[in-house]
């Protein structure tokens, strides 16, 4: 097995414990190393640091997959994905395998029922993908594996971008049952792997304070907050997208499920400008895309954020409750609920935590990996 040496000039988070060491930070000492092949990282007194897969591409150049000296190969394959499926509560819809978080870095598996989407991010996870598909065809029997490779960060390795099954015949969109509610998926066209499986369980929490009550559902996607609020027995639900595929797509699975609910296609800011004076919700639902996707937007992330929440803390009838979230991996919990105390002063209004949120046990965090927690949130009552 090759090996690399971190510089001994700079200081670096992989000696905290953190999986990614990156290009200016390793001396490669003249060996010719493969996009995708397992190396040993040494710091600079040469004790091992792991090994991990290699990018000559990448700013992130080394991805560390093991603690000890090991070959990235099928015995360390099945091991790893044994793991991430014990690791996992049972069910047919969840993810199986997330990325550095089980110890395959690039690799993401999402389960629909019989139907799992692969996402392979890296040199490392795309060179392996022979092997992985057949480990998964033997273990778990899907009726179809559907590669997503359609995400852009695969250019930073130099990876063609493209979507296909392996069984190379085409498959249509189809209604999946996903926590009691049916809704109408292309797992081959629609956002992330095709439903955000991360907030099903925020789904049913939120839907359980939604009896009786006016709720706002702000980006609504395909109506998961919306739908559950409506299965919960809410007196009224009303979901904005900017998007109208995505409203159509609500509108379509509200009618599936015999489900009362409204559905707009509107800005979210906007819609908020022209209803500051409008009737009050009792239950207001804010799950925006990310807003932070650098260091660099971070400080406007927050301002959005704030806004968001400061409008729909406005919006709130007394006693209301606000259920918020970010999926913006460079906000940090601390980041979110600092904008949130912002908000709520401004607001002038009282805010009860009844609950802080994050990600569900099929998404598990690395402690010293902080990018593996992406998604945080929080559900608030007013007085």
């Amino acid at each position: 097995m090759k090996t690399i040496r971190l510089k001994s000039s700079r200081p670096c988070r992989v000696l905290e414990g953190h999986p990614w060491a990156f290009a200016g930070e390793i001396a490669r000492n003249g060996a010719t190393i493969d996009d995708g092949e397992g190396v040993e990282l040494l710091d600079p007194r040469g004790r091992s640091l792991g090994s991990g897969i290699w990018s000559n591409r990448s700013q992130i150049a080394w991805r560390r997959y093991a603690r000890t000296p090991r070959p990235f190969d099928a015995a360390f394959f099945d091991e790893a994905l044994s793991g991430a499926l014990a690791r996992r509560p049972k069910g047919n819809y969840r993810r199986l395998v997330w990325s550095e978080a089980d110890h395959l870095p690039g690799l993401v598996v999402d389960q629909f029922d019989r139907v799992l989407v692969v996402q392979a991010l890296t040199a490392g996870a795309d060179r392996a993908l022979p092997e992985l598909t057949a480990w998964l065809k033997k273990h778990l029997e899907p009726a179809e594996i559907i590669f997503r490779n359609d995400v852009t960060s695969r250019q930073y390795d130099g990876l063609p971008l493209e979507v296909r099954t392996a069984s190379g015949a085409p498959l249509s969109p189809a209604w999946f049952r996903i926590e009691g509610v049916e809704y109408f998926l292309d797992l081959t066209g629609g956002q992330k792997t095709g439903f955000y499986l991360d907030q099903r369980e925020q789904h049913l929490r939120v839907a359980s304070f939604a009896r009786g009550r006016r709720v706002l559902d702000g980006f609504c996607n395909q109506g998961g907050f919306a739908l559950q609020a409506a299965r919960a027995g809410a007196s009224s639900v009303l979901g904005v997208d900017s998007s109208p595929e995505c409203v159509q797509a609500a509108i379509r699975n509200a009618a599936r499920n015999g489900l009362s609910a409204d559905f707009l296609q509107a800005n979210m800011f906007d819609w908020f400008t022209d209803n500051r004076s409008g009737t009050p919700f009792d239950l207001i639902v804010l799950d925006p895309p990310p807003f932070a996707r650098s260091k660099e937007a971070m400080e406007g992330a927050l301002r959005g954020y704030k806004e968001l929440n400061l409008r729909a803390l406005r919006l709130l009838a007394p006693g209301g409750i606000l259920a918020t979230y970010s999926c913006s991996q460079r906000v940090g919990t601390t980041d979110f609920l600092a904008m949130l105390a912002d908000a709520a002063a401004d607001a002038r209004c009282t805010a009860r935590v009844l609950e802080i949120t994050g990600q569900p046990a099929d998404h598990p965090v690395l402690l010293n990996f902080p990018e593996s927690h992406y998604l945080k949130g929080a559900i608030l009552q007013v007085e």
